[in-house]
């Protein structure tokens, strides 16, 4: 019986070649355009992952600045200092922290033998290069010893490295630090830097280090990593700090908080949005194909009138007609489905990366839009072709299935 009715299916649709083809194409069209579209969407989430993943999404920044709300008795206007003892007041009040460091920021001049230039050092503690993802392009970052014993080394970033000593080996050079000299035992590899960002000619040394520069006594900020919820950990710290230094966690011009999840998932709800609206205009425009496709087959109905009511007169039943006519509709729907996520896979192999980040930022290739055709998205895509091919072809179906024998016999 199946096989009846598919061979049936097959050669009315090789009688009108031309029409299934063209029908076939507008399937495919559709089918190729929804999986392409999914596919940018997930694209696009994957290029904001991976912005924010160069830094480490469960990390977690503050730095101090000045109350804007009166607490207790202090007014506001006061400015808020930080030192070691937040740190470990941090630490010891705040759950989930796996990494903590201190950060100390100094413009210092910085000279080899044919160069000077005006960069930032920053005074850290080793935990800072998990933390923030500093990966080791060559050489080492310092360890906890080095720190302790205030060693004259430092780690500087690719840039640096490039303007310092061009193409040439900078591992065990050294360099001043406002006349001060250290040795290099590493370079990093580059991060993704926008317009000014000085990120890449960062100087890092040690944070007792640090104080042979400048004085430490006050931090610029600290940054930690952590395990468990993002809303709650910045909770706790705003309470721990406001409590310690005299202001309302609610005021965040005291207390400035970078907290990447927060910023990440912002991302993530805008990319959500993004990927359902690029659905619903996919849906669309395979809906215009399924209108084509139950045109043509309204056409197939009147075209075989006469053949319905010889069927019906043979003793087909209306079931009979009904699948015949459905299935016709589905075999090209199926064809047109399949040639059309081939079609996609070629596309987005042909396109490959999409300027996105890197328009705005320097070594973000990465970061660019790749389209992502995952087995999600085909399923998705092929669940809107067969609703789309059954209430396409459905309505034509009916409309042979209740013809009446008689009126069709007469049908010229």
């Amino acid at each position: 019986m199946l096989k009846d009715i598919l061979g049936q299916a097959w050669e009315a649709m090789l009688y009108n070649r031309r029409r299934t083809a063209i029908t076939m194409i507008g399937m495919a069209w559709g089918i190729a355009t929804v999986v392409l579209l999914l596919a940018y969407g997930a694209g696009f989430s994957r290029a904001i992952e991976t912005i924010f993943a160069q830094w480490g999404t469960n990390t977690i920044g503050f730095f101090p600045g000045r109350t804007s709300e009166q607490a207790g008795g202090d007014k506001a206007g006061v400015k808020v200092r930080f030192t070691l003892d937040d740190v470990d007041r941090v630490q010891a009040s705040v759950p989930g922290i796996t990494h903590i460091s201190p950060i100390v920021y100094y413009d210092s001049t910085v000279r080899n033998e044919l160069h000077t230039y005006a960069w930032t050092v920053a005074g850290i503690r080793p935990a800072y290069q998990d933390i923030i993802k500093l990966d080791v392009d060559q050489g080492r970052f310092f360890s906890g010893a080095e720190d302790q014993q205030r060693a004259h080394v430092c780690v500087i970033a690719s840039e640096a490295k490039t303007k310092l000593f061009s193409g040439e080996w900078a591992v065990g050079e050294t360099i001043r630090l406002n006349g001060v000299l250290f040795t290099i035992i590493g370079v990093l590899q580059p991060k993704m830097q926008e317009g000014d960002n000085n990120i890449n000619r960062m100087i890092y040394v040690p944070f007792n280090t640090m104080s042979d520069l400048v004085d430490t006594k006050y931090l610029g900020g600290v940054w930690f990593s952590y395990r468990g919820d993002y809303i709650l950990i910045e909770k706790m710290l705003r309470e721990t700090l406001g409590e310690a230094h005299h202001f309302r966690p609610s005021d965040h011009n005291a207390l400035h908080v970078a907290n990447l999840m927060t910023q990440l998932h912002q991302f993530q709800i805008l990319s959500i949005a993004l990927q359902v609206l690029l659905s619903l205009v996919g849906a669309l425009t395979l809906g215009i194909a399924g209108i084509g496709l139950m045109n043509i087959m309204l056409v197939a109905v009147q075209q075989r009138t006469r053949e319905i009511g010889i069927e019906k007169a043979l003793g087909a039943q209306r079931h009979h007609i009904l699948i015949q006519f459905l299935a016709e509709a589905l075999a090209i729907t199926t064809v047109g489905g399949v040639a059309g996520i081939t079609l996609a896979y070629t596309v987005s192999l042909m396109v490959g990366r999409i300027t996105f980040y890197s328009a705005l930022a320097k070594n973000a290739e990465s970061a660019d839009i790749q389209l992502l055709i995952s087995p999600s998205s085909v399923i998705i895509a092929t669940a809107i072709l067969v609703l789309t091919g059954l209430i396409s072809g459905m309505i034509p179906a009916i409309r042979a299935a209740n013809l009446d024998p008689i009126e069709a016999l007469r049908y010229e």
